[in-house]
């Protein structure tokens, strides 16, 4: 039997990468766009779980902002047994509990990969395996100021086409937000024109739409083109389930619910709210692996799917143990844009290239998240670190 891993030190690494090519405008502030020329940097928190049985845990966090949360709840691992994850979600969420809680995840994601490592197995089988390959959508950057990218309705329809043709199963919208409605409009009809009947198409506008209105215009665009999936609307972020029942109410097109609203618990409501169809859930977002497959098993007690927030190898791991999930979102692809930041050294990777010719992805056989990375390369990018003991 594997030695009882006692947790005796955990270090947090800042990183910032540049990045080209890739802007932000904080008066949107719902995503990335393409902007040729243009520099900046992301921020990155890699997370190492050191064990007195020779095994650490490893992950790298793409919100690092939730670095303050991580401060405050990594100290309780310290002389514990690593396994104890269900302990470690029940005790943050008591100790987070004047706070969105989103610091929880990404330890809990590399209790996950240490517990992977001492078992020798990858973490879906621990979760009980159901699949290995996973179909994918493609699912884009927000839209463009700039010319020569995904600048036009006609623009995002091209690429709709360009990704049917890789072989991926589903297409999904990043759109416009700051244009008048009417290009929100347009921009549904033209995917639809030129994919419909053809792939699963989806719209996320991120929250944007000021009135019930405009994300009832929308819906029912999306109604016409027969759209799978109807994501996030409206601006209170989806925390207002009697207007998000009504918008549901209004509409044929299936929404999908759950990316702001964190944890199980939140999540549930939701569905006993009648406020969606589908549910969103982020391993990072809502307590990790753990917290995800509870969300998981709780949406398939009524009947309804889960569908994970962005590419990762916890998002692959979680989905590979999930029945009730369709897709694998991944994310953020561009025509003109390749993969991002390379943080690791074992091949894996979620750019638009990287599906088979079935528009599928496998899931890491390796031991834990079964992804190995590149903390040599990485170093270069470091900004600071902080020793938990």
């Amino acid at each position: 039997m594997a030695q009882t891993p006692i947790v005796r030190r955990i270090k947090l690494t800042s990183y910032s990468f540049p990045t080209e090519n890739v802007t932000t405008d904080l008066a949107f502030a719902a995503g990335p766009f393409y902007e040729p020329g243009s520099s900046g940097s992301r921020r990155l928190l890699g997370i190492h779980i050191e064990t007195d049985a020779g095994v650490t845990g490893e992950y790298i966090s793409g919100t690092p902002a939730n670095r303050e949360q991580i401060e405050m709840i990594a100290p309780f691992l310290i002389g514990r047994n690593a396994l104890d994850r269900e302990l470690f979600y029940r005790q943050s969420k008591m100790i987070l509990r004047k706070h969105d809680r989103m610091g929880i995840g990404p330890i809990d994601i590399a209790l996950w990969d240490l517990a992977g490592k001492l078992f020798d197995a990858p973490i879906h089988q621990l979760l009980g395996g159901y699949r290995e390959k996973l179909p994918c959508y493609a699912s884009t950057y927000h839209a463009d100021r700039s010319p020569d990218g995904l600048s036009s309705p006609e623009a995002y329809a091209e690429f709709a086409v360009q990704c049917l043709e890789m072989g991926y199963k589903g297409f999904k919208i990043h759109s416009w937000a700051t244009a008048p409605i009417e290009q929100e409009v347009a921009t549904i009809n033209a995917v639809g024109k030129r994919v419909g009947g053809k792939m699963a198409m989806m719209t996320d506008p991120c929250c944007v739409y000021d009135t019930y209105g405009d994300a009832l215009r929308v819906g029912l665009a999306c109604d016409d083109n027969n759209f799978f999936w109807y994501e996030d609307p409206m601006n209170d972020g989806g925390v207002s389930l009697q207007a998000h029942k009504r918008l549901r109410q209004s509409l044929k097109t299936p929404l999908l619910q759950g990316e702001h609203v964190h944890m199980v618990e939140g999540h549930t409501d939701m569905a006993v709210a009648e406020a969606t169809d589908y549910w969103r859930a982020d391993p990072e977002y809502d307590g990790g692996i753990t917290g995800v497959m509870k969300i998981a098993h709780a949406a398939e007690g009524f009947g309804m799917d889960v569908e994970l927030h962005i590419a990762g190898p916890a998002q692959r791991h979680c989905m590979a143990a999930m029945r009730n999930s369709n897709f694998y979102e991944v994310g953020l692809v561009h025509p003109k844009l390749g993969s991002r930041m390379p943080v690791y050294k074992c091949g894996y990777a979620d750019g638009l290239e990287h599906i088979d010719s079935d528009g599928c992805v496998t899931v890491p056989s390796g031991p834990g998240l079964g992804v190995e990375y590149d903390w040599e390369g990485l170093a270069k990018y470091k900004e600071g670190e902080m020793v938990i003991e």
